[in-house]
């Protein structure tokens, strides 16, 4: 476990406060039985920007604490453990971050301070089919009247109905497959020619298709180079693994405490069920790996602090890691919790649905230990 400093100690332990009370599970079943689209509750995130959270790795200068990604990486596990929506992870944390390192002046004024204070949220059009996979960028980006023409479709786009604005990967030189030639750009979801459609999954969370249609945008939509989108493009896309490494860690705690504390109370053939010997062993191997996981996730997080090289390891490795332990635990949840947990009324059944989503997201446990296993020379 991560050595905090006194203020992150607050910070984590405010959070925490905040979640149970504010924020329990319930909040989703009120959500996703309220049909919104939007997947969160909005005043529920309003508190959460004037609390501060959405400005934790925003500078100063733009209305946020700069307090660091280890630090909105505690929120986002405190976040987890109840399933709360918001999106922070992608927005708050991914989206700000490219927006820090890439954005120019203009861009900057114009998003940072309005997404510290929670009035925008950005999200990342990346992936347009199935499987996570940005080299494969084919939506067109034709330069036209002194800026630029975007043409084509983005699908499973998180947060992507209630997205204000979208860091949009598209490519204006090259093929599909190639890595030069992908260039980012920051599309309003009010431009003209794009158009959303919702997207549900068993999550009950936002996600969204997006189509382009001709959208015209001008030369200062670009983000970053032209043409050369691709690094800083996967150095964000590392950054929201991460953050939602972070937030399958809170998951993935809360689900093992509320398995372990029904182990010690539900009685059958006359003791506790935790005194069997075959359920002790499958209790500890679970504590164990969620050890493992915490120690890679608090680590990816502190690379991002530290700008480390070796940072899209450090990220392969956290999402690889939380995406085994919480479907390890996620399920073993089910399962010991016997017939009630595989009913609706049980908080199990949507920590299994959750972390079933959450673990494609910006690349599945699989893509990523392949990944991994790539940059180690394997």
């Amino acid at each position: 476990m991560a050595v905090l400093t006194e203020e992150q100690s607050m910070l984590r332990d405010a959070a925490k406060a905040w979640v149970q009370e504010k924020a329990p599970v319930g909040a989703l079943r009120k959500a996703r039985d309220s049909g919104s689209l939007l997947g969160y509750a909005p005043e529920a995130f309003a508190d959460m920007a004037a609390m501060g959270w959405a400005g934790v790795v925003i500078p100063e200068t733009h209305g946020g604490s700069e307090f660091g990604y280890l630090s909105l990486g505690l929120v986002l596990e405190e976040l987890g453990r109840t399933l709360a929506a918001s999106p922070l992870a992608v927005s708050s944390m991914a989206a700000a971050y490219a927006l820090v390192r890439a954005g120019t002046d203009a861009q900057k004024e114009t998003w940072l301070s309005a997404i510290a204070a929670g009035e925008a949220v950005a999200a990342l059009a990346v992936d347009e089919g199935p499987r996570h996979d940005p080299v494969r960028t084919a939506l067109k980006a034709e330069a036209a009247a002194g800026g630029w023409r975007l043409s084509g479709a983005k699908a499973f786009v998180a947060e992507g109905m209630a997205a204000t604005v979208y860091i949009v990967a598209a490519r204006t030189a090259g093929s599909p497959g190639d890595e030069a030639g992908i260039s980012l750009f920051l599309v309003p979801a009010d431009a003209k020619g794009l158009t959303r459609s919702p997207r549900h999954l068993a999550d009950s969370r936002d996600y969204a298709a997006l189509t382009f249609d001709g959208v015209e945008v001008g030369a200062d939509a670009v983000l970053g180079t032209a043409g050369e989108g691709y690094a800083p493009l996967e150095r964000t896309l590392d950054v929201a693994r991460i953050a939602v490494s972070a937030e399958m860690l809170g998951m993935a705690s809360q689900a093992f405490d509320v398995t372990l504390d029904y182990l010690k109370t539900r009685v059958q053939f006359g003791q506790t069920i935790g005194s069997f010997q075959a359920l002790q062993h499958r209790a500890a191997k679970m504590f164990s790996e969620l050890e493992l996981a915490r120690s890679c996730v608090e680590a990816a997080l502190a690379a991002i602090d530290q700008d480390a090289d070796d940072l899209a390891q450090q990220a392969a490795l956290a999402k690889a890691v939380a995406g085994d332990t919480l479907n390890l635990i996620s399920r073993e949840m089910v399962q010991m919790h016997g017939g009630i947990g595989m009913t609706d009324v049980h908080d199990a059944g949507l920590y299994l649905k959750r972390a079933r989503a959450v673990e494609t997201l910006f690349g599945s446990t699989a893509w990523h230990r392949d990944r991994w296993g790539r940059m180690q020379g394997y």
